[in-house]
């Protein structure tokens, strides 16, 4: 090997860590942003339950009225 594939072979190397750093804050971003998604949709389900259940609450007094 002579001195110019030395020196390609060392840009290759550094592009090749540039690129496995810039996929390792890609993959943190992304798993942060998963973390972020998974508790919003759990928030969600809930708001959602609470909401039904408060709907049949009103239902249900809405028929005992209708009854009386």
């Amino acid at each position: 090997m002579d001195d110019l594939d030395l020196k390609r072979l060392e840009t290759r190397v550094d592009e090749l860590i540039k690129a496995v750093d810039r996929l390792q804050q890609e993959n943190k971003t992304l798993r942060d942003s998963q973390t972020n998604l998974v508790t919003e949709r759990s928030q969600l389900i809930e708001k959602t339950e609470m909401a039904r259940n408060r709907v049949e609450a009103m239902i249900k007094r809405l028929k005992a009225m209708e009854n009386d």
